[in-house]
């Protein structure tokens, strides 16, 4: 192995590693800020603050953490939908109503006893941040802006309704947008990221437009977001566990090391992610030769 190969392991291994160490106690459907479902195989999670446009609080990020390592080990859930409560907003983001410590600097630019002691929020907020490897599918139901891309940013996919808007307004405010566009560099063109960072409350962009940057996979009428998504969700949790998470974490992998890092760790990921049993399944299923009719989109 080389100095390359290496580093890739590494930095692999490192993100894989980095959020187990916290270990909180679930508090699954006693949630204040979360709505909490299991629908057959799917987990539906709603953000529940719709007063608010559904920001998010500290109160939501500690819960979201226990949320999303309670389902790192829930074997009854294979795939994940994540919206919002109500029509009007998927998430704006931080709820601005809760202490701002960049300008109070009462203890320290972040509030905690010195600098390197932060947490960004998207290391409590994110599924993929919590090491969870299971697909997440974000159901965009309105309004999606600035603290909202912790969320959109790792999702594994991202369906959106007809009126739903998409834009970043930190510098409107005088704040530099950091990590949400770095986040969504994943998801948008660069260009695309960068009009829509620098340009703040100048702009918004549209379902149709999202949808035609490849932000978003489908764009549908609001009334049928939620069918769409659990239909999307069940032929995924259709296939085995084990193959669907391999491929999800090959497909990420690939993305954050590259492709010569990720190609280092594909034996590891394809030997880990075999099981003979779907394997032994799959080959009877494909020697009777029935298919199942798919959908053309």
């Amino acid at each position: 192995m080389n100095y390359s190969e290496l580093l890739g392991v590494l930095r692999f291994e490192y993100h894989r590693q980095r959020a187990r160490p916290y270990k909180l106690e679930s508090f699954m459907n006693n949630y204040k800020t979360l709505i909490y479902e299991e629908k057959d195989s799917v987990a539906w999670v709603t953000i529940n603050r719709p007063e608010a446009h559904n920001s998010f609080t500290s109160e939501m990020q500690k819960e979201f953490r226990s949320l999303w390592q309670s389902l790192r080990s829930n074997d009854e859930i294979n795939v994940i939908v994540l919206t919002g409560s109500g029509e009007k907003a998927f998430c704006v983001g931080i709820d601005r109503d809760e202490p701002f410590t960049a300008i109070d600097q009462e203890k320290g630019f972040y509030g905690t006893s010195n600098n390197f002691m932060y947490d960004d929020p998207g290391d409590w907020l994110g599924p993929k941040s919590n090491d969870l490897w299971k697909p997440v599918i974000g159901a965009v139901n309105g309004m999606a802006c600035g603290g909202a891309f912790y969320f959109l940013g790792e999702c594994d996919i991202l369906i959106a309704a007809e009126h739903a808007t998409f834009f970043d307004p930190h510098v409107s405010y005088g704040m530099p947008a950091i990590y949400e566009p770095m986040s969504m560099l994943n998801k948008m063109p660069f260009g695309e990221v960068m009009r829509m960072s620098l340009t703040g409350n100048s702009e918004r962009i549209s379902a149709d437009t999202a949808l035609r940057m490849g932000l978003v996979t489908e764009v549908v009428a609001s009334s049928d977001l939620e069918s769409k998504a659990h239909e999307l969700a069940l032929s995924i949790a259709a296939s085995p566990p084990s193959a669907v998470q391999g491929t999800l974490r090959a497909i990420w992998a690939a993305l954050d090391l590259g492709r010569l890092g990720g190609r280092s760790i594909a034996p590891s990921l394809l030997s880990t992610s075999m099981d003979s049993q779907a394997l032994q399944e799959g080959a009877e299923s494909f020697s009777t030769g029935e298919r199942t009719e798919p959908r053309l989109r």
